[in-house]
């Protein structure tokens, strides 16, 4: 005779009836949202109405011919000089790693120097260069040059811009992708020393593609950063930026606050645009990692979770005694 008594797990569960499920409320949390709410748009309405702004201001000069030159080479510095940085950066921290002496040395001296004083000093010293080396010479040591020319006439202030930005930046990334180096197992160098494969063949490969996963999300910030530090190029002095543009353009109209409008808004483009193709890049180097276990299933009548890949039992089979060979 079977009992009538309903099993522990209660007799909803067992019965195969839905559970009522209550939300859980927040209304500290609610109110909270509506205060931040409340304070934005009357933040956005006192703005679209202040006078200092000068919206009619804005409009005008936000495609203006300047501004929009300025905004091109705004990008150019930006996009060059990210070019240089990242080979730049994945030298030194293959450098770093190297077990040479040597590279390791340089690449340490190369870091503590760039890191070590601001971006805006050296663009400075970048700007001063034609002071310091007034002629650029290029030979054998000890002996007469083959080439000898002034360096105003060799660097011009955008070449100048962009070297500068570069090589303060290569330090900043050789940090990042040293670190996604180091975040690759170390079996795979081993498994690549056993296929005979030579350190720089490893590095190169195996380890440098395998960590992309890690370089890319700093990387895609470091470029937006490189787009606002632009800004400071005017230290070399290189004026035709989009903020050192737009700053000179103010100080003819006497539009100051209207005219930074525009580079901020020139900016916050560029920036979404850099977001978007960071978006879809960390989305395309994450693809097979961190993967959905298989799905686990609930019984019914007990809840209990099986163990994924165990053998499911068999509530037919009879117990056994542990000896081979049947029942006795």
């Amino acid at each position: 005779m079977r009992s009538s008594v309903p099993p522990p797990g209660g007799s909803e569960l067992s019965n195969g009836r839905a559970i009522k499920a209550v939300r859980l409320r927040h209304p500290v949390r609610n109110i909270f949202a509506a205060i931040i709410v409340v304070f934005v748009v009357a933040f956005v309405y006192d703005a679209a109405l202040r006078p200092a702004f000068n919206w009619p201001a804005v409009g005008k000069y936000i495609f203006d011919r300047r501004i929009s030159e300025a905004a091109v080479n705004t990008l150019q510095l930006t996009v060059y000089s990210m070019v240089i940085a990242i080979a730049l950066g994945v030298v030194l921290a293959v450098m770093r790693l190297s077990p040479n002496p040597v590279f390791k040395s340089i690449s340490w001296f190369y870091l503590w120097i760039f890191r070590g004083t601001p971006v805006y000093v050296q663009l400075t010293f970048w700007g001063l260069l034609s002071v310091i080396y007034p002629m650029i010479n290029l030979g054998l040591p000890f002996l007469n040059p083959f080439i000898t020319l002034p360096t105003g006439d060799a660097l011009n202030v955008f070449q100048l811009a962009i070297i500068g930005l570069a090589l303060n930046e290569a330090a900043y990334l050789a940090e990042i992708v040293r670190a996604g180096i180091l975040s690759v197992d170390r079996g795979q160098d081993e498994a690549s020393t056993a296929l005979g494969m030579t350190w720089a063949q490893t590095m190169w490969r195996i380890i440098i593609p395998q960590s992309m996963r890690v370089i890319i999300p700093p990387i895609g910030n470091e470029v937006i950063s490189m787009l606002k530090t632009t800004s400071l190029v005017t230290a070399v002095p290189y004026s035709f930026d989009l903020f050192t543009r737009s700053r000179d353009i103010s100080a003819e109209t006497f539009n100051t606050i209207p005219l930074f409008l525009v580079a901020s808004l020139w900016y916050l483009a560029f920036t979404s645009i850099l977001m978007i193709g960071q978006y879809f890049l960390e989305k395309r180097f994450a693809r097979g990692v961190g993967a959905a276990p298989p799905e686990k299933r609930i019984t019914i009548t007990t809840g209990i979770v099986p163990v994924v890949g165990a053998a499911e039992e068999d509530p037919e089979a009879q117990p056994s005694d542990g000896r081979r060979g049947g029942t006795p």
